[in-house]
């Protein structure tokens, strides 16, 4: 299987990167075709919202020439994304959040007969790391990530959320266990830890 990881956090080694290392590691000990996107230092500009790429759906087409272009050319060819990102303000990075927003261009003719999309049938994962527990800070990321997986007609390929991280090097063997385990589970229709 052809797997993208997205890593949307701003630190290189964090908590995310740590964790998402051993999801990866562990999808290309299964025989997956992992590549991995860091965001951070990628131009990534926000939706217009000028409908440019509703015109068309043979490729994706935002007007916009930036690095999304790619990166979005990339999530069309995978059979599996994984999302990443450190929870801010009870919400994803930046980053991911302009990229996701950018996928916009993926579908047309939602809410119609005709809908249809780039990316129908792909799985997608969300990895979310925080410093608090999951009541009351992260439920409504999680919510708003499998909303997003009507309008691109694709499949919840799984959620995880590691909570009160401090720093990557604090991250215990139970949390690399959650990692390794959330990895095998990605290549089933759901799943949800």
């Amino acid at each position: 299987m052809k797997v993208l990881t997205l890593q949307g956090g701003a630190r290189k080694n964090g908590n995310t990167a740590t964790v998402l290392g051993w999801v990866e590691e562990e999808l290309v000990s299964m025989g997956h075709e992992v590549s991995s996107v860091y965001l951070q230092n990628k131009e990534i500009k926000g939706c217009l919202a000028c409908g440019k790429c509703k015109e068309t759906m043979e490729v994706v087409g935002c007007i916009q020439k930036d690095d999304a272009t790619e990166i979005l050319d990339q999530m069309v060819a995978a059979d599996l994304v994984v999302f990443s990102s450190p929870l801010y303000f009870w919400g994803i990075a930046g980053p991911l959040k302009s990229l996701i927003d950018r996928t916009y261009s993926f579908y047309v003719d939602y809410h119609q007969p005709e809908h249809a999309s780039l990316v129908e049938g792909q799985r997608q994962a969300l990895l979310v790391t925080g410093a608090g527990a999951w009541e009351n800070n992260a439920e409504a990321t999680f919510t708003a990530f499998e909303r997003l997986q009507k309008p691109h007609r694709a499949i919840l390929g799984g959620n995880l959320y590691i909570g009160k991280c401090t720093t990557a090097e604090n991250l215990d063997e139970s949390v690399k266990e959650r990692a390794i385990n959330f990895a095998k589970l990605l290549c089933r229709n759901k799943a949800v830890l």
